[in-house]
Protein backbone atom coordinates (compact mmCIF):
# COMPACT_ATOMS: atom_id res chain seq x y z
CA UNK A 1 0.00 0.00 0.00
CA UNK A 2 0.73 3.56 -0.51
CA UNK A 3 1.42 6.57 1.98
CA UNK A 4 -0.08 9.43 0.38
CA UNK A 5 1.08 12.45 2.58
CA UNK A 6 -0.78 16.06 1.79
CA UNK A 7 -0.59 19.30 2.89
CA UNK A 8 -1.58 22.74 2.22
CA UNK A 9 1.09 25.28 3.75
CA UNK A 10 -1.71 26.60 5.99
CA UNK A 11 -2.41 23.50 7.32
CA UNK A 12 -1.26 20.60 9.49
CA UNK A 13 -0.29 17.33 7.35
CA UNK A 14 -2.55 14.70 6.94
CA UNK A 15 -1.91 11.13 5.87
CA UNK A 16 -3.96 8.42 4.53
CA UNK A 17 -3.67 4.66 2.84
CA UNK A 18 -4.01 4.55 -0.79
CA UNK A 19 -6.32 1.34 -0.87
CA UNK A 20 -8.57 2.44 2.08
CA UNK A 21 -11.79 3.34 1.57
CA UNK A 22 -12.96 7.07 1.19
CA UNK A 23 -14.64 8.52 4.47
CA UNK A 24 -18.49 8.34 3.66
CA UNK A 25 -18.60 11.28 5.84
CA UNK A 26 -21.26 13.90 4.64
CA UNK A 27 -19.84 17.63 3.61
CA UNK A 28 -21.74 20.18 5.71
CA UNK A 29 -25.38 20.84 4.21
CA UNK A 30 -24.80 24.64 3.21
CA UNK A 31 -22.72 23.10 -0.09
CA UNK A 32 -24.54 24.18 -3.12
CA UNK A 33 -25.97 21.36 -5.73
CA UNK A 34 -22.41 22.60 -7.69
CA UNK A 35 -19.97 21.52 -4.35
CA UNK A 36 -21.89 18.26 -3.97
CA UNK A 37 -21.40 17.16 -7.52
CA UNK A 38 -17.98 18.06 -7.44
CA UNK A 39 -17.69 16.23 -3.88
CA UNK A 40 -19.30 13.07 -5.75
CA UNK A 41 -16.63 12.64 -8.75
CA UNK A 42 -13.45 13.64 -6.57
CA UNK A 43 -14.79 10.84 -4.53
CA UNK A 44 -15.42 8.31 -7.53
CA UNK A 45 -12.36 9.57 -9.23
CA UNK A 46 -10.60 8.61 -5.96
CA UNK A 47 -11.66 5.58 -5.63
CA UNK A 48 -11.02 4.13 -9.46
CA UNK A 49 -7.45 5.58 -8.97
CA UNK A 50 -7.31 3.75 -5.99
CA UNK A 51 -8.76 0.56 -7.54
CA UNK A 52 -6.77 0.39 -10.92
CA UNK A 53 -4.82 -2.65 -11.48
CA UNK A 54 -4.33 -5.12 -14.55
CA UNK A 55 -7.47 -7.18 -12.23
CA UNK A 56 -9.33 -4.23 -12.49
CA UNK A 57 -9.11 -3.77 -16.53
CA UNK A 58 -12.41 -0.94 -16.39
CA UNK A 59 -10.64 1.63 -14.35
CA UNK A 60 -9.08 3.61 -16.84
CA UNK A 61 -12.30 3.67 -19.17
CA UNK A 62 -14.08 4.87 -15.82
CA UNK A 63 -11.25 8.18 -15.59
CA UNK A 64 -11.90 8.58 -19.11
CA UNK A 65 -16.01 9.10 -18.22
CA UNK A 66 -15.81 10.59 -15.33
CA UNK A 67 -12.80 13.63 -16.11
CA UNK A 68 -15.29 15.83 -18.34
CA UNK A 69 -17.94 15.37 -15.53
CA UNK A 70 -15.03 16.66 -13.08
CA UNK A 71 -13.85 19.62 -15.70
CA UNK A 72 -17.34 20.67 -15.56
CA UNK A 73 -17.68 20.32 -12.41
CA UNK A 74 -15.27 22.64 -11.49
CA UNK A 75 -15.80 25.02 -13.69
CA UNK A 76 -19.77 25.53 -12.45
CA UNK A 77 -18.22 25.99 -8.80
CA UNK A 78 -15.39 28.40 -9.76
CA UNK A 79 -17.86 31.86 -10.15
CA UNK A 80 -18.81 31.02 -6.38
CA UNK A 81 -15.66 30.15 -4.59
CA UNK A 82 -13.12 32.68 -3.15
CA UNK A 83 -9.33 32.54 -3.62
CA UNK A 84 -7.50 31.58 -0.19
CA UNK A 85 -3.77 31.77 0.84
CA UNK A 86 -1.63 28.53 0.34
CA UNK A 87 -0.73 25.75 -2.14
CA UNK A 88 -0.30 21.96 -1.79
CA UNK A 89 2.84 20.16 -0.98
CA UNK A 90 2.57 16.78 -1.62
CA UNK A 91 4.53 14.04 0.13
CA UNK A 92 6.92 13.35 -3.10
CA UNK A 93 7.89 9.93 -2.23
CA UNK A 94 4.32 9.06 -1.95
CA UNK A 95 3.09 10.92 -4.92
CA UNK A 96 5.99 8.90 -7.12
CA UNK A 97 4.87 5.81 -5.47
CA UNK A 98 1.52 6.40 -7.22
CA UNK A 99 3.13 7.44 -10.13
CA UNK A 100 5.24 4.20 -10.45
CA UNK A 101 1.94 2.13 -10.11
CA UNK A 102 0.11 4.30 -12.77
CA UNK A 103 2.77 4.09 -14.91
CA UNK A 104 3.65 0.39 -14.82
CA UNK A 105 0.15 -0.05 -15.17
CA UNK A 106 -0.40 1.64 -18.57
CA UNK A 107 3.00 0.73 -20.14
CA UNK A 108 3.18 2.45 -23.85
CA UNK A 109 -0.32 4.23 -23.06
CA UNK A 110 1.04 6.42 -20.83
CA UNK A 111 3.72 8.75 -23.37
CA UNK A 112 1.80 11.58 -25.24
CA UNK A 113 3.17 14.38 -27.21
CA UNK A 114 2.61 17.76 -25.84
CA UNK A 115 2.47 20.47 -28.18
CA UNK A 116 6.51 21.81 -28.36
CA UNK A 117 7.52 18.47 -28.10
CA UNK A 118 10.49 17.30 -31.12
CA UNK A 119 12.12 14.73 -32.23
CA UNK A 120 16.14 16.08 -32.11
CA UNK A 121 18.60 13.13 -33.35
CA UNK A 122 16.11 10.56 -34.49
CA UNK A 123 15.04 10.15 -31.23
CA UNK A 124 11.23 11.31 -30.32
CA UNK A 125 10.61 12.55 -26.92
CA UNK A 126 7.19 12.52 -25.64
CA UNK A 127 6.92 14.58 -22.71
CA UNK A 128 3.39 14.42 -21.98
CA UNK A 129 2.80 11.18 -19.30
CA UNK A 130 -1.09 10.25 -18.16
CA UNK A 131 0.50 8.91 -15.08
CA UNK A 132 1.75 11.72 -13.81
CA UNK A 133 -1.39 14.08 -15.18
CA UNK A 134 -3.99 11.26 -12.96
CA UNK A 135 -1.01 11.31 -10.13
CA UNK A 136 -1.36 14.90 -10.06
CA UNK A 137 -5.13 15.20 -10.07
CA UNK A 138 -5.63 12.39 -7.74
CA UNK A 139 -3.63 13.82 -5.22
CA UNK A 140 -5.16 17.62 -5.24
CA UNK A 141 -9.26 15.66 -5.36
CA UNK A 142 -7.80 13.17 -2.53
CA UNK A 143 -6.63 16.39 -0.12
CA UNK A 144 -9.76 18.16 -0.77
CA UNK A 145 -11.57 15.03 0.34
CA UNK A 146 -9.63 14.62 3.13
CA UNK A 147 -9.88 18.56 4.05
CA UNK A 148 -13.54 18.40 3.65
CA UNK A 149 -14.84 16.93 6.86
CA UNK A 150 -13.45 20.06 9.04
CA UNK A 151 -12.91 23.33 6.53
CA UNK A 152 -15.23 22.21 3.68
CA UNK A 153 -15.09 25.75 2.01
CA UNK A 154 -11.46 25.48 2.22
CA UNK A 155 -11.58 22.00 0.56
CA UNK A 156 -14.04 24.22 -2.29
CA UNK A 157 -11.67 26.71 -2.84
CA UNK A 158 -8.39 24.48 -2.49
CA UNK A 159 -9.82 22.38 -5.61
CA UNK A 160 -10.79 25.62 -7.84
CA UNK A 161 -7.29 27.27 -7.12
CA UNK A 162 -5.22 24.28 -7.73
CA UNK A 163 -7.55 23.56 -11.23
CA UNK A 164 -6.55 27.36 -12.15
CA UNK A 165 -3.29 27.37 -11.05
CA UNK A 166 -1.81 23.31 -11.89
CA UNK A 167 -4.33 20.30 -11.95
CA UNK A 168 -6.88 21.65 -14.84
CA UNK A 169 -3.72 21.87 -16.93
CA UNK A 170 -3.43 17.92 -16.11
CA UNK A 171 -7.08 17.12 -16.35
CA UNK A 172 -7.02 18.82 -19.96
CA UNK A 173 -4.00 16.92 -21.31
CA UNK A 174 -5.42 13.97 -20.17
CA UNK A 175 -8.95 14.03 -21.22
CA UNK A 176 -7.07 14.47 -24.86
CA UNK A 177 -4.86 11.46 -24.44
CA UNK A 178 -7.61 9.55 -23.28
CA UNK A 179 -9.95 10.60 -25.99
CA UNK A 180 -6.95 9.33 -28.11
CA UNK A 181 -6.44 6.15 -26.67
CA UNK A 182 -9.79 5.67 -27.58
CA UNK A 183 -10.01 6.55 -30.81
CA UNK A 184 -7.02 4.14 -31.34
CA UNK A 185 -8.91 1.02 -29.85
CA UNK A 186 -6.27 1.07 -26.85
CA UNK A 187 -8.51 2.64 -23.73
CA UNK A 188 -9.91 -0.39 -22.61
CA UNK A 189 -7.35 -3.32 -23.29
CA UNK A 190 -4.88 -4.24 -21.08
CA UNK A 191 -1.09 -3.85 -21.83
CA UNK A 192 1.53 -5.59 -21.19
CA UNK A 193 4.28 -4.85 -19.38
CA UNK A 194 7.65 -4.25 -20.46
Amino acid sequence: MTNLNVQRVTEPATESRLHLKLSTAQPERSMSPESFEMVSLARQYCELIEASSQDHPGWLPGVSNLLPRIHAAVRAMEGSIERLDGHLIPDLDARFELFTHLRELLGENDGYWLEYDRAEDDQPTMTGSLADDLTDIYCELKHGLRCLEGEPYRALAGWCQGFRCHWGQHLVDAERHLYALEYRGCLDRRVPNP
